[in-house]
């Protein structure tokens, strides 16, 4: 970590800058995004170590060894990332989504279909508790896809709560914070609040981000470190099931009317039709083949950056 150049932490907060835009996308997780690009496991060890020791550290050593100690140039380079994407992509994002939809959602789909490809690559040996625990997530991922939401209200201590659950889910390879934040009904409100700069809402909500990452990393960092062969069998289960969610092409079942929108809260993975003479499909297919091939890069990138 120490050995990093200045180059290095660029290349960490277009990282950032990549996770940012996933987490913002319901059905794509910020998660994948960092395990694929090789700094996930110290993500989760960087987040797990922030405790109260570090001002001990900061009074008796000064300010630097507790920077050092934080690893705060890794985390500074990445999160200034994500922040940006959050902030800019966001209406990208939902103009995209908005306007191009099964473009948008066959470019991730070949994304996160690559995904799994990669993480089960990270199972040392596959057994029988493996493949368990492979088939549980992707259960667990699929059946979150299936979920209709429910129509929240938007007092201050929900979207506290909604911080809380949804960056838990925004770190997990293959569960998507931002569609978790979609079943609470919370999404409209954290969007419509960072989009207006709602700064009650954005710190009530960033407050309980803070609570729910530091509570649920230093977990996950423990079974990553006791259990790692089935930790990462159960991680790239979830995003195996989530594809369910991204699958381009859709009926949808029951909608939700908020102001003039009317929202999709309940749909079903379908077979897309007219084949013959649909640029559409065509120009879709060229984007997943895109996706999948980009993860080879992002590969490449994190083995050739890592120090």
């Amino acid at each position: 970590m120490s050995s990093r150049k200045l180059s290095d932490y660029f290349i960490l907060s277009l990282k950032g800058l990549a996770m940012g835009a996933a987490d913002v996308v319901p059905g794509v997780s910020g998660g994948t995004i960092a395990f694929i690009s090789g700094i996930y496991e110290e993500l989760i060890t960087t987040i797990s170590n922030i405790n109260l020791s570090l001002f001990s550290v900061w009074k008796n050593e000064g300010f630097s060894a507790m920077w050092k100690k934080l690893n705060g140039n890794f985390i500074f380079a990445l999160f200034s990332g994500i922040l940006i994407s959050v902030f800019t992509v966001m209406r990208l994002a939902n103009y995209l989504l908005e306007n191009h939809p099964i473009l948008i959602w066959s470019f991730f789909f070949g994304l996160v279909l690559a995904s799994v490809w990669f993480m089960a690559r990270q199972v040392p040996k596959w057994s029988k508790k493996t493949i368990f625990a492979f088939v549980f997530g992707a259960i667990v991922a699929f059946y979150i896809t299936t979920l209709a939401s429910i129509n929240s209200g938007d007092s201050l201590w929900y979207m506290f709560l909604a911080g809380a659950i949804a960056i838990c889910a925004m770190i997990l390879p293959g569960i998507s914070g931002a569609f978790i934040l979609v079943l609470l009904g919370a999404y409209k409100t954290i969007s419509a609040a960072i989009h207006d700069f709602d700064i009650k809402i954005i710190l009530v909500f960033g407050l309980g981000t803070v609570v729910g990452l530091l509570s649920f990393s230093k977990a996950l960092k423990w079974l990553l470190t006791k259990h790692h062969s089935i930790t990462i069998s159960l991680l790239t289960g979830f995003i195996a099931g989530s594809l369910n969610k991204i699958w381009p092409w859709k009926d949808v079942l029951e909608t939700l009317t908020v102001g003039d929108k009317i929202i999709p809260i309940k749909e079903i993975s379908v077979w897309p039709t007219h084949f013959n003479g649909d640029p559409l499909i065509l120009y879709s297919v060229l984007l997943m083949l895109f996706g999948f091939v980009l993860i080879f890069g992002l590969e490449k990138l994190a083995v050739n950056k890592t120090p």
